[in-house]
């Protein structure tokens, strides 16, 4: 039986467990097996946190225009998305509000590039006077998290649950972790192979890892 790979450390792996079979909402049919055991997650969360730094060091710009080249990649692969979605038991418009609202949400977070300049950090407001005379002053500077964000997603939402966190943190230059719902796993997992095919700047390394439980 076809286990699913979760994307880890820079590459694609099965779990070495027996494994939780996923059906097929429509037909009953086991699709797939979904397990996790044997994976190191405290070495996986130090990945992110290692390789996170190529996107912590992009602009706004190149992290908006990632996501936006990245919008439109996955557009052009919808027509398979939808099919493996009709598995989960979504009808057209579930599927069209879970994959295209997906995207939307990275063309939304792209969007925002023009609000900032073109670095990677970004001077809030004005300068604070903290000091008689201008002497001692203070100043807001928003700068990426050092950290990896861990999203935890809903089974009726395998692939907009996904993109919608993961384009508001990679905007922000923060690496992610994603752990979609098992029931409906098996769509995420073909969604995050296209993510990862695309090769648009740290997808790849840094940007975007798969795990289910």
């Amino acid at each position: 039986m076809k286990k699913l790979e979760s994307y880890i450390n820079g590459n694609w792996v099965s779990g070495t467990g027996e494994g939780v079979p996923m059906h097929d909402a429509v037909t009953g049919e086991i699709i797939a097996l979904s397990d996790t055991d044997g994976f190191d997650f405290d070495e996986i969360l130090n990945y992110g946190r290692i390789k996170g730094e190529a996107l912590r060091k992009m602009t706004f710009q190149e992290r908006g225009n990632m996501l936006k080249k990245l919008a439109f990649y996955l557009i052009k692969k919808k027509k398979h998305f939808y099919d493996v979605s009709y598995r989960t038991g979504a009808t057209k418009i579930d599927s069209w509000i879970d994959i295209e609202g997906g995207f939307g949400n990275l063309f939304a977070n792209a969007s925002l590039r023009k609000l900032f300049p073109n670095q990677s950090f970004h001077v809030e407001g004005d300068p604070i006077d903290l000091s008689r005379g201008g002497h001692f002053m203070a100043h807001h500077i928003l700068v990426p998290k050092r950290g990896v964000a861990i999203h935890i997603n809903a089974f009726n939402f395998p692939v907009w649950g996904m993109l919608e966190k993961c384009a508001v943190n990679w905007m922000a230059g923060v690496p992610a972790v994603v752990k979609p719902a098992t029931n409906t796993s098996f769509l995420t997992e073909v969604v995050a192979r296209e993510i990862i095919a695309s090769n648009f700047s740290t997808f790849g390394t840094s940007a975007s890892h798969l795990m289910r439980p």
